[in-house]
């Protein structure tokens, strides 16, 4: 049976929707188990996944080998203790949806991606949505916001789907790049994508009035093909991203004003929690490094997913 190369395009468990290079669509299972080397998981495939497949007499597909990734998003598994969850494989960049009201995605929240992208040098576009439903406070919360990730090296935009207001330069930021499109629930993801692509037509959800949080609308991972050789990963809302085979010890690495002050502490191992002398809490007192970044690098220090 010929071997063809693939890309997962959509995952539901145990099945795979995988393309191959003539754009045909496959729905493929896993020949046996695969175990990742020194990665724990509960799903070994995720949506982006070059995989190597051939097809039975019935032509389904049966996945025999995973192609090496260049980097994967990866979160703690919410059902099995100790194992990570994979997002996405082989992105070009990780497009974190944020809102500032109804629902408030949290600082720490925040933080936890861009770390999470950090370990594989992942591009970040933070795309603050839901502009309209800012009151003048709150339009200087967000300015303030996209100031501070802006100057950490991340980019941001604003936007409103009732405006379209910075869809157009979304659509730019995206073009001719694989994107993983992420985020909590109602924060208007399905909403920017129906706009993005309108032909995709994604089941959304209004936002619960009960405790003001979204409603999962999507439930599992999946691509999407647009014009421009535009590829994006749409996945399901997520209430908290633990972080996964990070050591407290390398975890400032992952914040770049942190990395810019290595070796200026007293130790050379310095965790930036209660040693004497050390730069990156003076950097934090003399207001060169922000109170919200450092709580959240205290949160995922002490592994605490609820800490804002």
């Amino acid at each position: 049976m010929e071997n063809k190369l693939g890309t997962i395009f959509r995952s539901t468990g145990s099945w795979y929707e995988v393309e191959d290079e003539q754009k045909n669509v496959f729905s493929c299972r896993l020949k046996g188990k695969f175990k990742i080397k020194d990665l724990k998981v509960t799903n070994p495939l995720a949506v982006g996944d070059k995989v190597i497949f051939d097809l039975d007499d019935d032509k389904v597909g049966i996945i025999k080998e995973i192609l090496p990734r260049k980097n994967y998003i990866i979160r703690k598994s919410v059902h099995k203790t100790a194992h990570g969850h994979l997002l996405a494989c082989n992105i070009d960049q990780l497009v974190l949806i944020a809102t500032l009201a109804s629902p408030k995605t949290s600082l720490g929240f925040i933080d936890r991606f861009l770390v999470t992208a950090e370990t594989f040098r992942i591009p970040v576009l933070i795309v603050f949505n839901k502009f309209d439903l800012l009151n003048k406070k709150g339009v200087e919360f967000q300015d303030a916001l996209m100031d501070l990730y802006i100057h950490l090296g991340y980019d941001c935009i604003s936007t409103s789907t009732l405006t379209e207001k910075g869809i157009d330069l979304l659509k730019l930021k995206l073009e001719n790049k694989v994107s993983l499109i992420s985020g909590h629930s109602g924060v208007g993801k399905s909403t920017l994508i129906n706009i993005l692509a309108p032909d995709l037509d994604l089941a959304t959800s209004e936002i619960s009035t009960f405790a003001n949080k979204g409603v999962h609308t999507t439930t599992f991972s999946e691509m999407f093909e647009l014009p421009n050789k535009t590829y994006i990963i749409d996945s399901p809302g997520i209430k908290e991203l633990g972080l996964v085979d990070i050591a407290n010890e390398e975890l400032a690495h992952f914040f770049p004003e942190f990395r810019d002050l290595l070796g200026q502490c007293k130790f050379h191992n310095c965790l930036h929690i209660n040693e004497p002398k050390c730069a990156v809490k003076d950097a934090v007192e003399e207001g060169l490094i922000s109170e919200s970044r450092y709580m959240s690098y205290l949160s995922m220090f002490e592994n605490d997913d609820n800490r804002r």
